[in-house]
């Protein structure tokens, strides 16, 4: 009984993973046809991208 349990908890525990719906920059959404592919996340194109990475380096100089 107690392998049972711990069996039903650990599958439980598994979070699943959320696909990228969303431009992380614009916060448009993202068709399949019109995306750009960066570092594991996807934005609407290549100007979103350059401006997100802008960011985020002026966000670590503070």
């Amino acid at each position: 009984m107690a392998a049972e349990e711990t069996k039903t908890e650990t599958a439980q525990v598994k979070p699943k993973e959320e696909k990228q719906t969303n431009c992380l920059n614009c916060n448009k959404p993202i068709k399949k046809l019109k995306r750009y592919y960066r570092n594991g996340k996807f934005y609407c194109n290549k100007k979103c991208w350059r401006a997100f990475v802008k960011k985020q380096k002026e966000e670590a100089k503070q």
